[in-house]
């Protein structure tokens, strides 16, 4: 997997860090170099995308905001738009040639939460928080945690604060948002994890599975016991590693536990068939903690 197809699996944007960890600092410079990376804040990078939608939305008259602010700010997302998403005044007349090179959205924006004609940090999480559904908006705000442009209170503030249409939503978001989501990915998975009823996982749940071996599964449900794992090719693709992964599956499986896997490409491109199967799951789950509660009946 090349450098573009790393930071596109983590969301369009990433830290160095990260980046370097999966290429390697000379492929990572080379691109900085060339213009396919740029830097957008100290240790962030997003894919040069970022820089072109900005130039775009000033070309227009606009404000680059919502998913294109978000890897503006160097935030990780479930998808890069093809499109920027850019934001007008409610009284700006937008040519309908225009519509071919941006995705459009109309609201008066205090001046304040512009910052380098993109909207600033709070802005950008209301915007995202209130407009987008849980799968898209869950990946950006977590991604921000992580960054620590925002905390969990002052994300549950801001919420809290906002009026009107959409406020609910962004309840719901800022409440079940959490730093301990690894990228996107994960956090895109648990975002249709958490429409399944009777599922309630958390990320990175601390699991022993022998007296001295403690494993943090990417999603778990403690009651049900199920562990939901969100696998990439490109970070298990190596002998050792994919090893090391078979040992932790088998850790979790011997210590009782129900485990399903999904790739990256399922989790992007084909959520019918995750929501199918954690549907299915949760069903089996049940199976099993009913024959455990009746099995000492059968005995006797």
């Amino acid at each position: 997997m090349d450098l573009v197809s790393h930071v596109t699996v983590l969301g369009g944007a990433c830290s160095r860090a990260t980046i370097v960890d999966r290429c390697g600092r000379a492929a990572v410079d080379k691109a900085l170099r060339g213009g396919v990376l740029v830097r957008v804040a100290r240790g962030r990078y997003a894919l040069a995308t970022a820089s072109a939608a900005v130039r775009a939305a000033a070309t227009l008259g606009g404000v680059l905001s919502m998913r294109s602010a978000a890897q503006r700010h160097g935030w990780g997302q479930k998808e890069v738009p093809d499109l920027p998403d850019v934001t007008f005044p409610r009284t700006h007349h937008l040519p309908p040639s225009a519509r071919r090179l941006v995705v459009p959205h109309w609201s008066d924006i205090a001046a304040e939460d512009i910052v380098d004609g993109v909207t600033g940090v709070r802005r950008t999480l209301v915007d995202c928080m209130r407009m987008l559904p849980l799968e898209e908006a869950l990946p950006i705000v977590e991604s921000a945690l992580r960054a620590g442009d925002v905390t969990k209170r002052e994300l549950m503030a801001i919420a809290a604060a906002m009026k009107g249409r959409g406020r609910a939503r962004a309840m719901a978001v800022s409440a079940m948002a959490s730093a301990k989501s690894a990228n996107p990915y994960e956090s895109t998975l648990r975002a249709y994890a958490s429409t399944i009823p009777g599922l309630d996982v958390e990320p990175q749940l601390p699991i022993r599975v022998s007296p001295t071996r403690e494993l943090h599964p990417d999603l778990a449900d403690r009651s049900l016991r199920i562990v939901i794992e969100a696998e990439s090719f490109a970070w298990h693709g190596e002998t050792a590693a994919l090893t090391r992964d078979c040992v932790r599956y088998n850790a979790f499986t011997l210590d009782g536990w129900i485990v399903v896997r999904f790739s990256w490409y399922q989790v992007m491109f084909q959520p019918a068939y995750v929501l199918e199967v954690l549907q299915d799951v949760v069903a089996l789950a049940r199976r099993h903690a009913n024959v455990a509660r009746g099995s000492p009946v059968r005995a006797a």
